[in-house]
């Protein structure tokens, strides 16, 4: 049997990190103006919201059922099955367990909405951001998430971010890169198969931290739940779409599409369920919305991971001059979260808010010319995806030997088996 419960939870059993429905209609006339524009209302119906506040509560039933039998039956020889399975295939698999077959089929079922050229149109434009695409993730995406303090929880008991966020952000970096290479989510490529073993990371969180008597599950629900995934999922697709915009670099309505579509299929693999799965970024804004309506204010566990976060460019490995390099990088980050935050968020993060957004106010101006121009001078286009790229990879370097993997959980980690 399961640790973890997944119940369908009723108005009365509302984790209380949910907003009470009664609380989010009393929505300002401005989101109702936008309902025309985003073809559907921002605040959700009874109906609706109900779905949100169960999805507080479920997880990756697939996966959870397959950590649920390996610790049932020998954990060790169940996780190297796995690890056989994911990295060669379920024919690889001496005497395969039942549970493990129908895992990996459903994994490697390619859905029939995925489209493998938008896949690649993605990559094109990912590639061509260079590292503005690094800035975007890590100091809008990443730093504004840690206000949601619900979400905090499962990071503070990890001890992942708040102990060592340079291996954390290193880690997750990895991942982002393998993800986005050409061919990255192919079967046996490297981005499939760190997303899948990210997805069996999160299973081994899930069931260890509903059982841990820190975990309250009556206040936040189920750790690494469906929604807080899915919002996750939104900010590699559409929060990124959207600071890169505020950064001077504007996507056609087809790569914008494209991005979408990859972290669609990205966040299927990760366990995120279709139905919290999104085309476009219309579709993105009303869900991101609501998923933030199933979140409690920020509070000290947004400052613990946003100042860990803020210190992580401190502890970065520079060729040359480090010293100087390390504190140009802690204060341009610092301007970047001014940037896309503000001065009430910051000071909510524990980071100082008197601080000028001056990185992005010279570089955006930069990037509209420079990507106004690419467009129409097909040669600059290809050579913008190309040093784009080698910007990225070089960027991965700043981490030394903690930016050559994706999560391997130590013995004081909850996924460590």
């Amino acid at each position: 049997m399961s640790m973890i419960q997944q119940s369908s939870p009723t108005k009365a059993s509302r984790p209380n990190r949910a907003r009470s429905f009664a609380e989010i209609r009393k929505a300002p006339l401005w989101m109702k103006a936008l309902t025309p524009i985003l073809g559907q209302e921002l605040t959700p119906n009874e109906t609706e919201y109900d779905e949100l506040v169960k999805a507080v509560s479920e997880g990756d039933v697939l996966m959870d059922n397959y950590v649920a039998w390996m610790f049932a039956s020998n954990p060790k020889l169940a996780k190297q099955k796995f690890d056989q399975a994911l990295q060669h295939g379920l024919d690889s698999v001496e005497d395969c367990p039942d549970a493990l077959r129908v895992l990996f089929q459903e994994i490697e079922r390619v859905p029939a909405w995925l489209d493998r050229q938008l896949l690649n149109d993605a990559l094109a434009f990912i590639h061509s951001a260079g590292k503005d695409a690094n800035h975007v993730l890590r100091d809008a995406a990443l730093m504004g998430g840690y206000l949601l303090s619900g979400f905090n929880r499962a990071l503070i008991l990890t001890g992942a971010l708040n102990q060592d966020a340079s291996k954390r952000i290193a880690e997750t970096s990895k991942w982002w890169m393998d993800c986005t290479e050409y061919g990255g989510l192919e079967r046996f490529a490297a981005g499939f198969k760190s997303t899948v073993h990210v997805r069996f990371i999160h299973a081994l969180v899930r069931r260890n931290l509903a059982a841990n008597p820190e975990w309250d599950s009556k206040e936040w629900g189920l750790p690494i739940c469906q929604i807080d995934m899915a919002a996750t999922n939104l900010a590699f697709g559409l929060v990124f779409l959207a600071g890169l915009r505020a950064l001077g670099i504007f996507p056609t309505s087809h790569e914008s599409r494209s991005v979408m579509h990859l972290w669609k299929y990205a966040g299927w693999l990760m366990g995120v369920e279709k139905r919290w799965l999104v085309d476009s970024e219309r579709e993105g804004i009303v869900l991101l919305h609501r998923a933030q309506l199933t979140q409690s204010a920020p509070d000290w566990s947004s400052q613990a991971l946003g100042q860990a976060l803020s210190l992580e460019p401190l502890q970065r490995h520079y060729a040359k001059f480090p010293v100087v390099s390390r504190q140009f990088a802690y204060y341009k980050h610092l301007s970047i979260n001014q940037f896309f935050l503000g001065g009430r968020k910051m000071a909510q993060l524990g980071l100082p808010s008197n601080i000028l957004p001056w990185y992005p106010l010279l570089v955006a101006p930069l990037n509209m010319v420079t990507y106004s121009v690419q467009r129409i001078l097909p040669p600059l286009h290809t050579r913008l995806q190309q040093r784009g790229r080698k910007a990225q990879r070089d960027f991965m370097g700043v981490f030394g030997d903690k930016g050559l993997t994706t999560i391997r959980p130590d013995k004081n980690h909850p996924a460590h088996v």
